[in-house]
């Protein structure tokens, strides 16, 4: 029997540095600004070229991911065939690590390798316009997943900037396996169409800043949606006042929707000691020191 050939990719958690919420749309959408990074923590997807799409799980999340027509894997693969009629499919398999509502795009960044691998399998190229209209079929936080690389994304997630060199972030990311409905926090956000919530533009940020820079320009930045998530979700107040008590820690947010929040730190000793500590104290939290890039 000749062998399956087979593709793998990593799908890393995304981190919103920064979350904008720049007005509710007359359509009832969102229009945002937001620094984007990833980190070295992940999932991981293998497809094996079949006559047929599959998809099977595994991990620690495996179960609240399911692995039906729902998950973004699937969706993702729908998109791009409707798109790309022949195109070649298979048995994709996803070890699945990542918390999910997490507000660090599990799904959205699982849906984005499937692309890759996808794409890869049938020589296309990732700027292809139907890989692209594909990523925003899956979801809003799939094309800036797509090439999993800093750079600010805007409107819905559709306008995405330039990848940005960042200085060396050593973060901790926490959740305390709390699940956080994007929706919901929206809805808390309570804009009507029209409305705007008028906190001020975001910060510039562009390659190469030193590391002090960097900071100081995202600490004018913020994430609006953390107030309206931490009255949902009180437990992401205490995650916050956690990882911003760690010692060294120089900037402590949340992440997208929530309830993830992420500290960042200087070095990578004080990371790694800091993602110990509160793994300690927390045994019951979700807690990685990683590089974001």
């Amino acid at each position: 029997m000749t062998a399956r050939k087979c593709f793998a990719a990593k799908a890393p958690a995304k981190i919103n540095l920064t979350l904008h919420i720049e007005g509710r749309r007359a359509d009832g959408y969102h229009d945002l600004q937001s620094l984007v990074a990833f980190a070295g923590t992940g999932d991981f997807l293998t497809l094996a070229l079949d006559d047929f799409f599959s998809l099977t799980l595994e991990g620690p999340s495996a179960i609240e991911a399911g692995d039906g027509g729902d998950n973004l894997v699937a969706r993702a693969d729908r998109a791009l065939r409707a798109a790309k009629p022949g195109l070649r499919t298979g048995a994709f398999h996803l070890v699945k690590r990542l918390p999910v509502a997490a507000g660090i795009g599990g799904g959205s960044a699982d849906a984005a390798a499937a692309l890759r691998l996808l794409a890869a399998a049938n020589d296309l190229s990732l700027d292809d316009p139907a890989l692209y209209a594909a990523a925003r079929a899956a979801g809003a936080d799939v094309p800036v997943c797509v090439v999993p690389r800093a750079r600010m994304m805007a409107g819905v997630g559709e306008r995405l900037g330039p990848a940005i060199r960042l200085p060396p972030l050593f973060a901790v990311l926490v959740n305390p396996r709390v699940p956080v409905e994007t929706r919901a926090v929206f809805l808390k956000l309570g804009l009507k169409p029209g409305e705007s919530l008028g906190y001020g533009p975001h910060p510039a940020i562009v390659s190469g800043m030193d590391f002090e820079s960097f900071l100081r320009a995202l600490k004018r930045g913020r994430n609006d949606m953390e107030d309206a998530a931490c009255v949902l979700a009180p437990v992401i107040g205490h995650v916050l006042s956690v990882v911003s008590g760690a010692r060294g820690c120089r900037l402590a947010r949340m992440s997208g929707s929530g309830a993830t929040c992420f500290a960042l730190f200087e070095t990578c000793r004080q990371a790694g000691a800091a993602a110990r500590t509160i793994s300690h104290g927390h045994p019951e939290w979700w807690v990685k020191a990683t590089l974001l890039r």
